[in-house]
């Protein structure tokens, strides 16, 4: 599929399909190159953003690119009212979007994302932390809510 992709680069301002890498670059993050390519028709140059692509697979069967802004937006939700900045929805998105890459897999089970929340948001609000869990987990009773708030509490112990 690769191949494809690199045999079809157009220049964006002549269409001519033979285009040359003229600068490689790996992004801070690692899961991206930068490649500054030059058309030899009109002799322009153009960058494109290589990235992997990270397939998340949903419960009914469906499969989906992972989007970090689906991610922030969840989490958001959970985060009504709280004391919490847009930066740190932000950063909790890119942390769970690095967790999930570092598995080294192309498609992660949709579960998986939503475990990869619950960490960092118990880091960030408990609260927020428990009514993304409530949800997420199915909670169906006040003991599954006193079982998550007594985990929370001996953790905070230790």
């Amino acid at each position: 599929m690769a191949q494809a992709i690199l045999n079809t680069m157009h220049c964006p301002f002549c269409q001519n399909s033979d285009t040359k890498v003229v600068d490689t670059r790996i992004s801070d993050d690692g899961h991206s190159i930068r490649r500054r390519r030059e058309c030899p028709k009109c002799s322009k140059r153009f960058t494109t953003l290589e990235t992997t692509m990270l397939l998340v697979v949903k419960r009914s069967g469906n499969v989906e690119q992972f989007d970090r802004n689906k991610v922030i937006s969840g989490v958001r939700k959970a985060c009504q009212g709280r004391p919490i900045k847009e930066d740190d929805l932000k950063a909790l998105g890119q942390q769970v979007e690095e967790d999930l890459r570092a598995r080294g897999l192309a498609q992660v089970k949709s579960d998986e994302v939503g475990k990869a929340i619950l960490k960092p948001l118990r880091d960030l609000d408990e609260v927020a932390y428990m009514r993304f869990a409530s949800v997420y987990q199915n909670f169906e009773n006040l003991g599954d809510f006193q079982n998550a708030i007594n985990e929370l509490k001996a953790d905070a112990l230790q």
